[in-house]
């Protein structure tokens, strides 16, 4: 009896706790404070891949307004039509033409959404571009000192990568962050980046690193304007037609992402339920998390499994 009476004290306990608990977690959503119907959503890079399956998710929410930007307007086109399709009656769908990494198309957006909304609530960078060749296989030499052109090929791949991974979403931040500010009662920020930003990967060195300049670059945001909510996502491969269009022009090393990816449809609702609690970090799979904390423990062994899993063998 006397070791059964401790069981049921605790089980009365929960059961007290539980609406507590229940109404302590309801108020720490970001909808709490901002019902959908009254968010307005921008999403850049919203014309394929994960940003337009974000788009068609946020208007199936029923939010006031999805805003899609991207650099195709036929693609803009077909996903906007996706989106009315499955809107709410509420919920506004609109679409720019427009590349994040153009000072003017970003200009163009903010105006847009102020004339139109009076301003944003949420932001969602999921632009970008890949690289999927080692660093040394782009200059074209096989042994021996690399020359001029060999050099200059690198630096042009780091210009492009650069400018798609690091100048669009710093271009994307410094737009938007005084509007953020200014015009929503909790305004957000995620960052769509990769696993490769927190864990090395072979032939990825310059899609990596370059995304990294981004991560570090919107976490030091997070501290310098403490009233928006910053996510940087990090997932490891998604399905789809990313890495086609590879700046470097390699090819895909690594299993069939659209057999063995992450599905988009996944991915997006996890992009929603970060911001919806505030979320500052998001490893997708979760179990990435740890391997990020294990590379600093064991790195040999992370880098034993990142050579396998793109198919890489060091030169002799």
């Amino acid at each position: 009896m006397t070791n059964f009476m401790p069981i049921r004290s605790y089980f009365l306990l929960a059961l007290a706790l539980a609406p507590i608990l229940a109404f302590l977690r309801r108020s720490s959503r970001r909808s709490f404070k901002l019902p959908r119907q009254k968010e307005r959503v921008l999403i850049l890079g919203g014309s394929s891949g994960v940003g337009a399956t974000l788009a068609q998710q946020y208007a199936q929410l029923g939010v006031r307004g999805v805003c899609i930007v991207g650099r195709r307007s036929d693609k803009l086109a077909a996903v906007a039509a996706q989106c009315n399709a499955c809107k709410k009656s509420n919920t506004e769908i609109n679409t720019v033409v427009g590349d994040f990494a153009e000072v003017d198309d970003m200009v163009k957006v903010r105006s847009q959404v102020e004339a139109q909304w009076g301003g944003i609530d949420t932001v969602i960078v999921a632009a970008g571009v890949s690289a999927l060749r080692p660093v040394m296989d782009i200059t074209g030499v096989a042994s021996g000192n690399v020359e001029k052109a060999g050099i200059q090929r690198v630096v042009d791949v780091v210009a492009l990568a650069t400018r798609g991974n690091y100048v669009g979403p710093l271009i994307a931040a410094v737009a938007f962050i005084p509007i953020l500010e200014s015009t929503s009662p909790s305004p957000s920020i995620l960052l769509v980046n990769t696993l490769a930003s927190a864990i090395p990967a072979p032939t990825r060195a310059i899609y990596a690193s370059s995304k990294a300049a981004s991560l570090h670059l919107y976490q030091a945001l997070a501290i310098e304007h403490p009233k928006i909510a910053f996510t940087q996502f990090l997932p490891g491969t998604i399905e789809g037609d990313f890495r086609a269009s590879a700046v470097d022009g390699g090819a895909v090393r690594e299993a069939d992402p659209n057999k063995t990816g992450l599905k988009r449809q996944d991915v997006a609702r996890r992009c929603v339920k970060a911001i919806e609690y505030r979320e500052k970090h998001v490893f997708m799979p979760w179990a990435m998390g740890p391997a990020h904390i294990v590379y600093w423990l064991w790195p040999t062994f992370v880098e034993w499994r990142a050579s396998v899993k793109y198919k890489f063998t060091p030169v002799s």
